[in-house]
Parts: C-alpha cells; sequence; structure tokens
C-alpha cells in the first residue's frame, strides 16, 4: 500500500508539530499561488479562474500518491506557454472549443504519465539532457516575456515565435494605452524591487527571518491589491486598460473531457511533450529538494503522481499541471514537513475561489504579465551555455542550437529539436566510445593509457581498453579500431581486449568480436579477453565466441600479460620507470 499510496508513509505518525508547519506553509504558498495562478492561466490563453480549478485538485491528489514532501502541484510557465502553442491552431481563444482542448490536453497527458509510471519508464526523461533543457527552458522564459509585451503596452499583438511577435508588435506601436504602460512600469518596479532589495532592506531593519520570507512572498498580492484600488479609484477600464473581468464564483463541477477523435490526433504529440518536459522539471526540483533533508523520492511513482494529478486538473475543469520549481522552494522553505501542506494550499484555493472571485474581476491584467515577467526571468540563464562550452563543446552546441530553435520556430520545434539532438548526441558519443591503449606501471599490476602514463608495453601484444558497452552502434567501430591497430604494426602476435568498462554487450557486438576474431586468427593473430565482468560473460555464454576464441579469457590483465609475456610481465619491477620492454 505504502508502495502505491505514499500517504500511508507519513500520515500515520503525522502529528501537531508537522501539522503546524504544513498549515503555516500553505498560507505562504497560496498567498503567492493566487495571482501566479491567475497569470498562468491568461498565459495559457485561458479564463483567470481556470488557473484557480487547475490548483485545487492537482494538490490534493499529489498529497495522496507523490513522494516528494515539499513538491508544489500546479499551472508553472513554461507548460502553459506549451499549452498555448498547442491548441492556439485548434480553437480560437475565449471559446468553450479552446477550453475543451486544454482540459483533453491534461487529462490526455496525464494518461501518458500514468502509463509510464505503471510501466516504470521513468528512465526516458534521461535521455533529455541538462544542456537542451536548460536552453529550452532559457528560451521559453524569453518568449513568455516578449509574448507579455502587448499586455504590458495595451496593444494586441500575437505570434508564437521572437520574429513573428516582434513583427506583430511593429504595427501596434501606435495603440500604446498609456494608462496600461505607466500602470505596467509600476506593477514591474514594485515586483522587481520587491525580489531583489526587500530581502536585503529588511535583514537591515533586523525583521524576523521567516516573517522577511513571508513579505517578500506576499510582493505579488501587494501588487494585486494596489492594481485593483487603482482601478477602482481612477476607472481605468474606462481609460482603456483591459481588466481580468467576470470571475464566476464557485468550486467548479466534475466534468469529462470532450472525446472527439480528430481533437485528441491532434494534441497526442503536444501532450507526450507536456509530459516530457513536465515530468523532468517537477522531478528534478523533487530530488533536489528532498536531498536537502536526506530524503528520497520514487521517480516512477512520480509519474504516476503527476499523471493523476493531470487528470484531476483536467476533470475539475484545468489544464496541464507540474511541480513548480518556484513555489515548491518556498513551501519548502516555509518548513513543509508533508505533503498534507499541499493540501492545505488547495483548501485556500478554494476558499479564493469562492470569495474573491468578485474582487480580482477588477485585477488589470497588465499587472498579472507584470507578475509572469518577473517570475521567468528568473529562470533565464544565458551564462550556462558559456559554462557548459568549457566542460563539453557538443552540448553547448545542443543547448544553443535548442535555444534558437524554440525562439524563431516556436516552443513544439524546439523541444522536439532538443529530444533529437539529446538522442543523437547520446549515440554520437557511445557510437564512438573512449578507448585506450593500456600498458602495465612499473612496479604494480595495474594497467593505464600509454598516452597518459609512463607504462611498460610488449611490442607483439596490443591491449586495448573500449570504456562503453558494447552495442550496434559502436560495434563496426570496435572491428574498424581493432584492424586499423593491426594494419598499422605488423609486429602484433596478439590482442588483449581489456573490458573492465564494458556492461553489456548485444548480439550485434556479440557479432563483431566474432568477426574480429575470425579476422585476427585469419592474420595470424590471437585475441585475448581479460576482466570481462559476470553479465558480460552470461551473455557470451550463449554463443559461439568462447570456444572459436583464438586465444583464451583471463580473469585480469595482468594475467592476460604473465600468459603472453611472462618475462616482462614478472620483470617490470626492475625495469626503470618508462622504459619501453622488447622481447
Amino acid at each position: 500500500m505504502q508502495r502505491f499510496f505514499p500517504i500511508f508513509d507519513w500520515a500515520p505518525g503525522y502529528g501537531r508539530q508537522a501539522l503546524a508547519s504544513d498549515l503555516l506553509a500553505a498560507v505562504i504558498v497560496t498567498i503567492m499561488l493566487i495571482p501566479q495562478s491567475l497569470a498562468y492561466a491568461l498565459l495559457a490563453g485561458l479564463p483567470a479562474e481556470v488557473g484557480l480549478y487547475a490548483s485545487i485538485a492537482p494538490l490534493v491528489i499529489y498529497a495522496v500518491f507523490g513522494t516528494s514532501r515539499s513538491l508544489a502541484v500546479g499551472p508553472v510557465a513554461v507548460v502553459s506557454l506549451m499549452t498555448a502553442a498547442a491548441i492556439a491552431p485548434l480553437a480560437a481563444q475565449g471559446t468553450p472549443e479552446y477550453l475543451g482542448a486544454a482540459i483533453a490536453l491534461a487529462v490526455l497527458s496525464g494518461l501518458m504519465l500514468l502509463a509510464m509510471g505503471l510501466l516504470r519508464l521513468g528512465f526516458i526523461a534521461n535521455f533529455l539532457s541538462h544542456p537542451v533543457i536548460s536552453g529550452f527552458i532559457t528560451a521559453s522564459a524569453l518568449l513568455i516575456a516578449a509574448g507579455q509585451i502587448p499586455t504590458l503596452l495595451g496593444v494586441s499583438a500575437t505570434g508564437q515565435t521572437i520574429p513573428s511577435l516582434l513583427a506583430s508588435l511593429g504595427g501596434a506601436m501606435g495603440q500604446v494605452n498609456p494608462w496600461t504602460l505607466g500602470l505596467s512600469l509600476l506593477a514591474l518596479l514594485l515586483l522587481w524591487s520587491a525580489r531583489t532589495r526587500l530581502a536585503g532592506v529588511l535583514a537591515r531593519s533586523s525583521v524576523a527571518p521567516g516573517l522577511a520570507k513571508v513579505l517578500v512572498r506576499a510582493a505579488p498580492v501587494l501588487a494585486v491589491a494596489l492594481s485593483i484600488l487603482a482601478a477602482r479609484m481612477f476607472d481605468l477600464e474606462a481609460k482603456g486598460v483591459a481588466l481580468v473581468g467576470a470571475i464566476p464564483t464557485g468550486l467548479p463541477l466534475p466534468a469529462l473531457p470532450p472525446f472527439d477523435p480528430a481533437l485528441w490526433q491532434a494534441i497526442v504529440l503536444p501532450a507526450a511533450m507536456i509530459a516530457l518536459v513536465g515530468y523532468v522539471e517537477s522531478v528534478s526540483v523533487a530530488q533536489t529538494l528532498a536531498a536537502k533533508r536526506r530524503q528520497r523520492i520514487d521517480p516512477d511513482q512520480e509519474l504516476v503522481a503527476l499523471g493523476l494529478s493531470n487528470i484531476g486538473a483536467g476533470v475539475s475543469g484545468g489544464y496541464p499541471v507540474t511541480g513548480g520549481f518556484a513555489r515548491s522552494v518556498v513551501n519548502f522553505d516555509a518548513g513543509a514537513e508533508t505533503p498534507a501542506a499541499g493540501a492545505f494550499t488547495a483548501l485556500g484555493m478554494a476558499l479564493a475561489t469562492l470569495m474573491l472571485t468578485p474582487v480580482l474581476a477588477h485585477l488589470p491584467k497588465a499587472t498579472l504579465a507584470a507578475t509572469i515577467v518577473v517570475a521567468v526571468l528568473g529562470l533565464v540563464d544565458m551564462r550556462a551555455l558559456g559554462r557548459t562550452w568549457k566542460i563539453s563543446r557538443a552540448d553547448a552546441v545542443a543547448g544553443s542550437v535548442t535555444l534558437a530553435a524554440t525562439l524563431l520556430a516556436g516552443v513544439e520545434p524546439g523541444i522536439a529539436t532538443g529530444v533529437a539532438l539529446s538522442l543523437l548526441l547520446h549515440l554520437w558519443r557511445t557510437s564512438r566510445p573512449h578507448f585506450a591503449v593500456i600498458g602495465q606501471v612499473p612496479g604494480t599490476e595495474h594497467f593505464r593509457n600509454v598516452a597518459r602514463h609512463h607504462v611498460v608495453t610488449v611490442p607483439e601484444v596490443l591491449s586495448l581498453r573500449v570504456d562503453e558497452a558494447l552495442y550496434f552502434p559502436n560495434a563496426r567501430w570496435l572491428e574498424d579500431t581493432v584492424m586499423a591497430h593491426i594494419a598499422a604494426d605488423p609486429r602484433i602476435r596478439a590482442v588483449v581486449l581489456n573490458c573492465v568498462a564494458v556492461n553489456d554487450v548485444d548480439s550485434s557486438a556479440v557479432e563483431s568480436l566474432e568477426a574480429i576474431n575470425a579476422r585476427l586468427g585469419d592474420a595470424g593473430v590471437t585475441l585475448h579477453l581479460a576482466e570481462v565482468k559476470g553479465p558480460v560473460m552470461d551473455r557470451l555464454r550463449h554463443t559461439s565466441l568462447l570456444a572459436e576464441l583464438t586465444g583464451g579469457v583471463h580473469l585480469t590483465q595482468f594475467d592476460a600479460m604473465l600468459c603472453l609475456a611472462p618475462e616482462v610481465a614478472q620483470g617490470t619491477r626492475a625495469l626503470p620507470r618508462g622504459e619501453t620492454a622488447r622481447r
């Protein structure tokens, strides 16, 4: 029961201290989540109340099925942008069809996540490299921020890419609303100052750290309250400032998504992308926070929890959700001890939906746009490309291409490019694995790379170490590498393939080993295997390779050298360091 319902892991020992900590964290997260939910719903092209709906049921469901004690599930910026990009071509914003498509997208992505979790396919997310994810998130944040410029200016302009958005903005600059622009600048100044300077000011004022965190996180609520007050006092709606408008009061009734085969077929790929990106973001945050408290999460169970949370979001009138970085960190810092904090947050969001919607109707959309801009600019990390370049140029190129593709072609082509690049990089690296010609370190039984260490070698024996599993992408490479060394040095009479780093072999690799054995035999060269791991040996025993092997299988590289060049292997202690032995 604990495996499928992690709530039974922490609920039996739930006490007053945990209750107090979770309630405090819930209050803080709720204060932060109300403006964020409204803003992200508008970012997705949906009515503001949909963001509130998406912040209720998923939190309760995750509290039952999730394994992270601190993760806060709900609408996030990147998934909101992906939702808008997925359903904008299918229906017009503001129509029931648009909302139905968003609900179907949540349910379908949830079903995909649930299926992956039940099949224990959490490892699939590992094929998205960190530089690719970093490039995609940075580009998405820039797209999101740029997409809010029309709302900040009070003009009508659209675009799914930077070029199309700039072109649309260029034709609308003559329609800027000065009241909207002024309100936007004030909101941006307030939010940015609170984000960058308020914590320091409060610390110098001897404000308690806990209270200081609450005040910093409450800045968006203050911006919302002041904007609503200004809208009422100065009648900003009459001056052309766009407001959120009437929001239905009450909780949503459970309903099934539209079952239109054409619609579901159109959103299959976007749903898969949203599921993959959402899971990667969520599990990364969950693992980071769990490590700080020496806790652990189950990635496969997280798939189940996120899948059910998305299904719950769709059934309750919401749209795709995932674990948010900012709100999860706030939840963690506020002292949340169990997922019950999320359930209490859901209660707070439900009360806000019941009681605050008449007031939120007077909220200027420009304030929500400013909230989005300040929130997502924290996701932009252009320096990551420079750091990655110093480590791996191939990774840096992959991240840069993903970033450029997202900015220039859109969200779906960008993430598709990132996925393709991650897979291609993996295949490219494993198709040409690192290998080394190795020799014996004088005075020891250790063998190291001849290019990095002073070692003893024997001209008639070629010792190769392959640092990768052998499978179909690198099987032909192994043949070519061995035969190239044989052709380059006619003195070689034996080849020792050191398999200390080979964790697996497939049928293609076995066929290549058989071909190498045969070709070396025709050339009068014997093939030997050394330090073969148990699972690999189990595979080889089911083949004809061991029976046909022209050489032998040795427990260690030193044993192989004792067999092939005993006088050299035993005499290395008397050789000067760096000298090459010759028989």
